[in-house]
Parts: C-alpha cells; structure tokens; sequence
C-alpha cells in the first residue's frame, strides 16, 4: 500500500529539519587550531589556553591543546562565547607566547562570528628570542632575579660604561623600567628608547657614563607592579612593593656587584607611562635613596590617590623631577602634570628642582620617549648636580674599611637607622644607633653594603668585614 502523500511531505519536512538541527549542532563546535609553534618549544612541554573563558589560568588541564597530525587543536566547551581574550602558554606565565622578536604579545582576541575554526600560529615564547641588535655593553646581570616582596622572578640587564672594564672609576646609577623596550628593537613591544646610542653619545662628548639597570616589565602583571593604588575596572595596586624591592633587594645587591655610587646625589629611576607612574611613586616614596626621577607620559590618571601621596610625603630632601608629557597624547595629560607639579609646589619644592617639557607633537610612544630621553639625562646627570649633602654638615664617613669587628659611623647626627647587605642584597640585619658604633662582629669576612639615614641624611657604602 502506498504511504499517503501528505504523510510523505511531512515525513520528508521533519527529515530535514532534523538533518539541519544536527547540522547546526555540528557547526557549534568552536575550535582553535594552532598550525605552528617555535622550534626551541620542549618535546615534554604541553601547550595551553589561557584567556576569558578559564579565568586566565595559564595551565588549566581542560584547556590542554591536543597534537594532531603536526596541529595542536583544542575544542572549546559549549559554554564559550563567541569572541573572547586569550593566549598561548606552556603552563606558566614565565612561559607566555611572545611577538616575533620575543617581546610581549597583546592579548589575542579570537572570534567565530564567521568560522567555528581559528587557525593561530605561535611565533615565540616570550623573553627566550634572542635579538642581534643588543650593545656589546649590556650584561645580564640575573635571568631569574628573586622578588621576595612579590614572591616572583624578572630578568635583570645592566647597561655599564662602555669603557667600564678599562677604568676603576665608580658611576651614577639609573634604575629603569620596561627593560625590553630600551635597547633592541627587535625584542620591544613598539619601537625601543635608544638607550646605549644615547649614553655612547654622552662618552664621546666627554662624560665618564653612568650604570643604567634596566628591570623587564612583568607582561600581564605589568600593570599590577606599575600600580601603587587600584583602579575599578583595571584591578593593580602591587606598585607599594614593587618599590620596595628596587630599593631594598635590588638596589643593595647591583651595589655589591657593580663600581656604584650609591648614594642619593648619584641615584635616579626613569619610566613612561605606567612605568612613569611607579617612578614617581618610589621617587616621592624613597626620597633617601633617590634624588633623580624621570617621569615620562606618567599615568596619573589610574587613581587619584596618587596625588593624595604627594601632598602627604612633601618634600623631605633636594629632588629633581622631570617631566615629559605629549600634545597627541591623553587630552588631560598636560593638566594632570601641571596639577601635580602645583601641588609639589605648594609643599615647597623649588623651580630648579621641576622641568616640564610639553612636546605639540609627542605621542604616547617609545620613539617620543627616546627622542626626549638624552635631554633627560642631560638634566638629571650632568646640568647642576645636586651636592652631596642634602643639609650642611659635616662629611659622613664610615670607617675603618676593611673593618674588624666593629664600624664607626660620623656626621649622621645623634640618631639614625642603618640596615646591613649580603653580596646577594639580603637584609641581614637593622637597627639603630645613637653613638655610631656597629657591631659588625658575627659577621663573616667578605663585602657588605651599608645604608643608614637621618633625617635628611644618609650614606650609602660598602665595607669589607675582615
């Protein structure tokens, strides 16, 4: 018996409603595909997803990418949406994809508003490229560099003298941020500062150089260590110990190893943006530690307390902060300078201890940084040093050195606070004095740095322990 025909058309009508919901569920599946990764990735080493849709967990097991086939494919669960953040890792954030030169990699967004497949390719892991185009003159001076005041590791370059070997001569000392974008273009984000052409242009003219210590920003975390208070919708707010560890772990250990002069007078810290932000902070902060501070592009619009800190750290000893700020940068940019500088103002820092240049065409961009950077240098260096003291007085000397079992300090004033260094810029002790003698007798024989401070005075010294 043949099947009715209006039993046919609506079997045929449910078919074909059933084959394209199967379809539609098919096509749902979101995929991406990474069709290649740099040749010096480990054999054992998984790669993973790390983005929006797990919380940016940068080894989460359920976000694993699976090799097929010489493609690494991970299949998204249904709940991802259809455009998100994200990137590539080995497990880690030490171990994040990085651009073609091994700088830092913005977030990637993928989106499958018109495929269910994104194809992707790694070009690096970030920080293991090594560029060509580096100076003979920059060392490594640690590629894991403990910061026990955040519980993480950074590399650390110093940029020394370029006749620094030759001499015996000891040398200023400019702590700087965003290490990876100051001498090599092919491992910055967007362009370098130029840094060593600019301090070998200072040599020829004559000028003895300076130690230029260059701190690789943290990649994600940059903005949590750049940040002394939070903002809403950026989170941050690690900048307080941050400072604390240039000053109280890395400051003390690039003293020990390298001819510095460590104190005040001779010690500056520099960055842009985010990075001028913090340099601010830790300037204002650790007024006897620093007494130079370049300020470029600061973001001081990440939360007003900054201006609020200001007003309550004042003026404690002879500064010098310049300023840089661009017309095609932030529209508020050049008012948030100017409010900042009104306020050092009104806590009594001078006109020759501020310099603000306003740049109509500077951008918020490494080329106006380093087009800007020798006349900051020149500045802060080498245009009226500030003395060595910061009050009159007499010298403050630390003696004998070597020592044996005790050290003598003079001209710090009746009471002062001191700390003691390792070779490795552990705080192995401090305290306070009122005679200026310290004992230095359970010490073993070796190198130690010394820092005390007193009001508006302090010293900064190494001493060897016999």
């Amino acid at each position: 018996m043949r099947m009715p025909f209006f039993i046919f058309c609506r079997m045929r009508l449910f078919g074909i409603i059933l084959f394209s919901t199967v379809a539609l569920f098919a096509e749902a599946q979101r995929t991406i595909v990474i069709n290649s990764i740099p040749a010096n990735t480990p054999d054992s080493d998984q790669i993973f997803f790390a983005g929006d849709p797990n919380g940016w967990d940068p080894g989460n097991t359920d976000w694993t990418f699976l090799e097929t086939d010489g493609e690494w494919v991970l299949d998204l669960p249904e709940s991802a949406a259809s455009s998100f953040e994200g990137k590539i890792t080995r497990g880690s954030w030490n171990t994040v994809e990085g651009n073609a030169n091994g700088g830092y990699l913005p977030n990637r967004n993928f989106s499958f508003t018109e495929s269910d497949t994104v194809y992707i390719e790694v070009l690096s892991w970030e920080g293991e490229f090594v560029p060509d185009d580096l100076p003979e003159n920059l060392v490594t001076f640690d590629e894991d560099f403990y910061m026990p005041e955040l519980d993480r590791s950074r590399r650390i370059r110093v940029l020394l003298p370029s006749n620094y070997d030759e001499t015996t001569l000891d040398y200023p000392v400019l702590y700087m941020q965003d290490g990876q974008n100051l001498f090599s273009d092919q491992e910055s984000f967007a362009g370098e500062w130029e840094i060593d052409e600019a301090m070998l242009s200072f040599e020829d003219d004559g000028y003895n150089g300076a130690i230029l210590v260059a701190i690789d920003n943290g990649g994600s975390l940059r903005i949590d260590e750049y940040t002394p208070y939070p903002h809403p919708e950026y989170g941050g707010g690690d900048g307080e110990a941050y400072a604390d560890f240039i000053v109280n772990t890395l400051k003390p250990a690039i003293d020990l190893e390298y001819r510095t002069l460590p104190e005040r007078e001779y010690t500056g810290i520099m960055g842009s943006s985010l990075g001028g932000l913090i340099s601010f902070y830790a300037g204002l902060k650790y007024q006897d530690v620093f007494s130079k501070v370049g300020v470029f592009s600061p973001s001081f619009w990440f939360n007003d307390s900054i201006y609020d800190f200001a007003e309550e750290m004042g003026k404690q000893a002879n500064m010098k902060f310049y300023f840089v700020a661009g017309g095609q940068e932030s529209g508020s940019l050049e008012s948030d300078v100017e409010e900042m500088i009104a306020l050092m103002e009104a806590e009594e820092f001078q006109d020759e201890e501020i310099n603000f240049q306003f740049v109509p065409n500077g951008q918020h961009s490494e080329w106006f940084w380093a087009q800007e950077y020798p006349d900051a240098f020149d500045w802060l260096y080498l245009f009226n040093p500030l003395s060595s003291g910061s009050i009159p007085g007499e010298e403050i000397e630390l003696y004998p050195n070597p020592s044996g079992d005790y050290i003598y300090i003079s001209g710090m004033g009746h009471s002062f606070l001191f700390s003691i260094y390792n070779a490795n810029g552990r705080e192995l002790y401090s305290g306070s004095s009122s005679i200026g003698k310290i004992d230095v007798g359970n010490l073993p024989a070796g190198m130690y740095l010394f820092n005390a401070f007193s009001g508006q005075r302090a010293i900064s010294n190494k001493f060897i322990k016999l």
